[in-house]
């Protein structure tokens, strides 16, 4: 039996809303999710869907993208060992050594590095992402590491750095984001 997770984040640099439902189940998690915000000022809806298996490996990562009138979707699957390919099955090679991805209108995908990884408090790792800055949907790696601060039954806070971009992250018991610096903050619940 599935453990679901439902939360919503509003965005705090303009209009916009996220919810996102995480369902916890014995052979992996599954995740929705639906943002409506702006980029550029024009509104925009990203509805994705992530599968992971039981270590929080990502397989299949689906993104729909409604802006202006013209919809985008981009589909990628991943064997969890950090191969990915298309929907048809095509390699994606520029993207080899990535495990997790990171959705930029999303607080949702630093979950998956802290789920996967396991720190404990004091402990680093640095990680490939496929990373997509949204609305536009194309992948690309991108270099990050994760530093667990502190841990408890009742979740964390974690250091995340990419380039220059450094935030503390406090997270819950199921590393979802309670607020994200300069960027998001968990309204529901």
């Amino acid at each position: 039996m599935a453990r679901v997770s439902e939360v919503m984040w509003a965005p705090l640099n303009g209009p916009g809303l996220e919810h996102l439902r995480l369902a916890q189940r014995d052979d992996g998690a599954a995740v929705s999710g639906m943002v409506i915000a702006l980029a550029d000022n024009v509104p925009f809806r990203l509805r994705y869907t992530v599968f992971c298996d039981t270590g929080w490996r990502v397989l299949d990562v689906r993104l729909n993208v409604e802006r202006q009138g013209a919809v985008g979707t981009t589909v990628l699957q991943s064997d969890g060992e950090g191969r990915w390919m298309t929907e048809n099955g095509d390699p994606l090679h520029a993207l080899d050594g990535c495990i997790d991805i990171d959705l930029s209108a999303t607080p949702f995908t630093n979950t998956l590095p802290i789920r996967r990884l396991g720190l404990e408090p004091g402990e680093s790792a640095e990680i490939d992402a496929v990373y997509f800055r949204l609305p536009a949907a194309a992948p690309q790696p991108m270099h990050q590491r994760y530093t667990c601060l502190e841990l408890g039954p009742n979740g964390g806070r974690f250091l995340y750095e990419s380039a220059t971009y450094r935030a503390e992250l406090p997270v819950d018991r199921d590393g979802l984001v309670l607020d994200y610096p300069a960027s998001w903050r968990r309204v529901w619940p």
